[in-house]
């Protein structure tokens, strides 16, 4: 039995149409006898809608109120997700990154991972359960709730497979794996089957938006491969990070 990580951006989890294509996924990991531990991001465009709902108060927001605002989004997703897994039969349970706790710094808003308590996902995962964490957000020492800046859900799904020791942490996307270029915008880009971390973070310094260049830190830290793939083509194989 291993553990995998599959973390799902908000286009992945747009409608509840997609979360239950989510839950085809997670149940084929789930039924091969692995503990699956799943990482979730805001549905769709959640997150603009809340900061463009902030900026018609203030643009100058507190950034600890910020912060409580942005960790909604995820929250939403995650609960909807455990509904739609319980639905289909599954027993799954849905935790905010500070029921976990995710430990963060204080910086409001670009908050890093300081450490992650492991005992109640791995107790739940040990018992059947489907555990689902909201991505992007953590709690501080004073027991305030952060997040860790766009794109953090693939810091959390990478740190929370580090802590895990999972066998891979998976992230799933609208995009088929990571291309030498943007393939909508050049069609000679070609996809690469396999990818050394170095390397990946070469392109994510350089502005290729597949994955957070935090969270390859974190892969490569600690040894987890990861692998970017289509949440809507089961078809295709995607890209091997290691």
């Amino acid at each position: 039995m291993s553990i995998i990580v599959q973390k799902f951006g908000g286009s992945s989890v747009a409608s509840t149409e997609k979360l239950f294509k989510v839950c085809e996924h997670i149940a084929e990991e789930y039924n091969k006898g692995n503990q699956v531990a799943v990482v979730v991001s805001a549905q769709g465009k959640t997150t603009d809608k809340l900061v463009s709902e902030e900026k018609e108060i203030t643009l100058e927001p507190n950034k600890r109120e910020h912060d409580i605002l942005l960790s909604a989004g995820e929250q939403i997703t995650s609960a909807k997700l455990a509904m739609c897994l319980e639905k289909l039969g599954y027993k799954a349970i849905s935790y905010m990154g500070w029921q976990v706790p995710i430990v963060t710094d204080n910086m409001h808003g670009e908050a890093m991972i300081k450490s992650i308590n492991t005992r109640k996902i791995a107790d739940k995962l040990n018992k059947g359960n489907i555990v689902i964490v909201a991505g992007f957000q953590g709690i501080d020492e004073e027991g305030d709730i952060t997040t860790l800046g766009r794109g953090g859900s693939d810091t959390t799904a990478a740190s929370l497979a580090a802590a895990l020791k999972a066998e891979k942490c998976e992230i799933f996307t609208d995009v088929d794996g990571v291309y030498t270029a943007d393939p909508n915008s050049d069609p000679k880009a070609k996809k690469l089957e396999t990818i050394t971390y170095d390397e990946m973070l070469k392109l994510a310094n350089t502005g290729a938006k597949v994955l957070h260049n935090r969270s390859v830190e974190i892969a490569k830290e600690s040894n987890v491969p990861m692998v970017v793939k289509s949440t809507f083509d089961k078809n295709k194989t995607g890209t091997i990070i290691n």
